[in-house]
């Protein structure tokens, strides 16, 4: 078996303590500040928003909230749960016609042994791809290279909800 590493994901994993429970959620925090532009917040339904990654894997990777802060799948409401799945799959449509993306990785890590950064706020991850978007730069310098401002993203990717 060979192992794949990226180094750069340390960064954003540290910036949650396990022990500091005290620390206010940051997915809480982006819908309290009221200011989806600084927030990074795409779009708002019922149940859930779609917020920017701010250490994304490609341009272009989002993530589908759940308002409820709650952190287990069996926790997510039947319209809940309907929300997330449409969401990714209109996601998917926008992504394919704003950024070209031929293809994505969706999941969700629950719990932090199972790679969750911010385990204690359920979310769920679309990360756009594109053939060839993988090479050595996480490897060699401990660098992700993102290949577009994430505001202009966040721009056309909300303008696309707004014409829809």
């Amino acid at each position: 078996m060979q192992n794949l590493f990226s180094p750069w994901r340390s960064k954003y994993i540290s910036t949650f303590s396990v022990k500091n429970e005290d620390k206010k959620c940051v997915l809480c925090e982006a819908i309290d500040l009221n200011d989806d532009d600084k927030s990074l917040i795409i779009w708002r339904e019922k149940h859930t928003f779609t917020i920017m990654n701010l250490f994304p894997y490609n341009s272009g990777h989002l993530m589908i909230v759940p308002y409820r802060h709650i952190s287990k799948l069996d926790e997510i409401s039947d319209s809940e749960f309907s929300e997330i799945t449409k969401t990714l799959s209109f996601l998917s449509t926008i992504l394919k016609k704003v950024l070209h993306a031929e293809g994505f990785n969706i999941g969700c890590n629950i719990g932090r042994v199972a790679g969750a950064g911010i385990d204690t706020h359920i979310h769920f991850h679309i990360v756009p791809r594109w053939n060839g978007d993988t090479n050595f730069f996480p490897i060699f310098s401990d660098t992700k290279v993102i290949s577009e401002d994430m505001k202009e993203t966040l721009k056309k990717i909300r303008n696309e909800f707004l014409n829809i």
